[in-house]
């Protein structure tokens, strides 16, 4: 999603490349016969100024919307698979406890393998 902000500020910012008018500056001296020599405009003209502030705000908000969302710019998918908690077991081993679409398992992880414990059922029906 990146490359395709970055393509399109390069789209929008491209009228500030171009000019209208390329004109031939000659020096004093040689100047064709009737010719005059005119300073060329240094300022920028206001379309590109106005230009240049669009496409960066475009990609300004571009950005924030895709940090923003969680499912970023792919609409109204959200992600199924979470880690809900993890506790530390010491010896680089824990326990993580992972959502899957609103159901969790308990997960064995150590630096060799990832093993299902157990599924979790619903927090009501626990046994004291």
């Amino acid at each position: 999603m990146r490359r395709f902000a970055l393509l399109a500020g390069l789209v929008l910012a491209s009228p500030l490349c171009l000019r209208a008018e390329d004109g031939v500056i000659y020096p004093r001296a040689a100047a064709p016969s009737g010719l005059t020599t005119e300073k060329p405009s240094t300022g920028a003209s206001p379309f590109l100024v106005v230009t240049a502030l669009v496409a960066a705000g475009a990609g300004a908000w571009l950005l924030w919307r895709q940090k923003r969302s969680p499912a970023g710019f792919s609409g109204g998918q959200t992600r199924k698979l979470a880690v809900s908690e993890s506790r530390s077991l010491g010896n680089r081993q824990f326990l993580v406890v992972a959502d899957y679409d609103g159901k969790k398992f308990l997960l064995g992880v150590c630096p060799g393998r990832i093993d299902m414990l157990s599924p979790l059922g619903d927090e009501t029906k626990r046994i004291p």
